[in-house]
């Protein structure tokens, strides 16, 4: 290893790793901002004008992508004629590239970030270089990760050259690092231009961690955030007690937040298996865990709990009373926190504050060779968007319960019955072969609380047994979307039993 061209936005470690490869002999080419920084702390640098013979110009836009630069790059150290032409050419071979990319991903995350911003921290002569190097990375070393430097120097010190197994790991590594950037920029690009389903969708994803296993022992699994995850989701939240994440850990506990974030007012969600088994509201996250706890004492046991308030002591309290997997809220008063860390496997998640505003977000779902994709089901229902259907209209209680009601059914697998009293889930059927099946199941968990519940589906009924069902559990009011065939058939069955019944006019389906 003879020459290395340094330029890097990201400047960390550069300056101890350039001294130790100017001591191994080393000649050091840099670029603009590089170049000043390693000259002031005393590194003997190249400037990468000496060796195009042209200045950098367009305000450094053009600089390193010349002839006298990809060609040391891409000569094939073993090929006669390629040696040959350097010679003639007087271009003498690079053997170590580090470059990182204009902070693209750091400038689109700022708030109301102007295009012409956006746009000018599109890099175009770092990628050529990564690509130049990756592509000959037979003879040529290439680095994007200050985290490789240790390698590299070890290598060198040892051969005088980085191993072939070094340089094609890097390699790849350098090809996923450009292909997350360039997707990152045709992302925002597409964005900007309003196309929102266009040919060909590429999208990228960073690891936040290695999982024990996915599903089951026998299957391998990761985790992976957006590059643009935002606050209040779990990718970017701060894990402060208990033991690693799981696969299903992280699953249930998604589905927890998503529907914690429906409501304004304090509310505790409960789940087990990407279900909802109790919901709760309240003037406080006390009374709102309370709720939630007694929606179902049994299936809350070994369950994932989201808040969306603080976890003060008293919550802490009777939290630790019970076996949960995660916790996860904004954050925890101190003393809360040193309640629930006593229980050094509990999982304890700070999310930071939670928000469902903006777009839709896009939902992926994996099949064998493709993917699906939707956008998140954002859609709810107000008080202005009910039509009541019978002949007895909800009273004003009941309609604030249906409406609570029909946030926690959007959240439950179909088909989905959900029954609720006092602003907490009673009974909830999932998943289902057919809706009745559902209804069962919920009215049965609900037992005497079933009589004056509300009840809400997620989808509408085909025919009148749901109905049937309901009157006999003591039900007084239903929500659920309409727009059956058979619409008249559940509306008449309500008002023989004097239920009051209104339609959203959307379906919450959840496969």
């Amino acid at each position: 290893m003879k020459r290395a061209l340094i330029s890097v936005s990201d400047k960390t470690g550069i300056v101890p790793f350039a001294k130790e490869l100017v001591e191994l002999g080393v000649e050091i080419i840099s670029t603009g901002g590089t170049a000043k920084l390693l000259k002031e702390q005393g590194v003997k640098v190249t400037g990468i004008s000496e060796v195009t013979g042209f200045p950098e110009i367009l305000d450094g836009r053009v600089k390193t992508l010349h002839p006298n630069i990809h060609s040391g790059l891409l000569a094939i150290r073993d090929k006669e004629e390629h040696q040959k032409q350097l010679e003639e050419l007087k271009i003498q071979p690079i053997d170590l590239v580090v470059v990182n990319l204009y902070p693209f991903k750091e400038t689109i995350s700022k708030e109301n970030v102007a295009y012409e911003d956006a746009i000018e921290n599109i890099d175009i002569g770092g990628p050529t270089m990564l690509r130049s190097a990756a592509k000959n990375h037979a003879f040529v070393t290439v680095v994007v990760d200050a985290g490789d430097y240790p390698t590299i120097l070890e290598e060198v010190k040892a051969g005088g050259d980085t191993s072939l197994k070094t340089r094609r790991r890097l390699a790849a590594k350098v090809f996923r690092h450009t292909a997350a950037y360039d997707a990152l920029i045709s992302n925002y690009l597409t964005e900007q231009v309003g196309e929102e389903w266009p040919d060909q969708l590429t999208v990228t994803f960073e690891k936040v961690q290695s999982l024990r296993y996915g599903e089951n022992p026998h299957q391998k699994a990761g985790f992976y955030k957006e590059p643009l995850a935002k606050a209040g989701t779990l990718s970017t939240a701060e894990q402060l007690n208990g033991k690693e994440l799981s696969y299903n850990n992280i699953n249930d506990a998604d589905a927890a937040l998503q529907l914690v974030k429906e409501f304004d007012q304090p509310a505790v969600v409960a789940v087990k298996h990407m279900n909802p088994c109790g919901v709760g509201t309240g003037q406080t996250i006390f009374e709102a865990y309370q709720k939630a706890y007694e929606s179902d004492p049994v299936s809350i046991f070994g369950g994932i709990i989201a808040a969306n308030r603080v976890i003060d002591r008293e919550t802490a309290l009777r939290m630790k009373e019970l076996f949960l997997e995660i916790i996860m809220a904004p954050d925890f008063e101190p003393d809360a926190l040193d309640v629930l860390k006593e229980k050094k496997n509990l999982r304890l998640l700070k999310l930071g504050e939670l928000k469902n505003e903006g777009n839709p977000s896009l939902r992926l779902s994996s099949v064998q060779g493709g993917v699906l994709i939707q956008e998140e089901d954002r859609k709810q229902a107000e008080l202005a968007d009910l039509k009541v259907v019978t002949e007895r209209k909800p009273t004003d209680e009941e309609l604030e319960q249906l409406l609570f009601s029909w946030k926690v059914v959007k959240h439950v697998k179909s088909n989905a019955i959900v029954l609720v009293k006092d602003f907490m889930t009673v009974g909830v059927g999932a998943g289902q072969m057919n809706r009745v099946g559902s209804a069962k199941i919920a009215i049965e968990q609900a037992g005497e609380k079933s009589a004056g519940s509300v009840l809400a589906s997620d989808a509408f009924f085909p025919m009148p047994d749901t109905l049937q069902e309901a009157a006999k559990a003591g039900i007084t009011a239903i929500i659920q979307p309409g727009g059956s065939i058979r619409d008249q058939d559940s509306i008449d069955e309500a008002n023989k039993h004097g239920i009051a019944m209104v339609f959203t006019g959307n379906r919450h389906f959840k496969h």
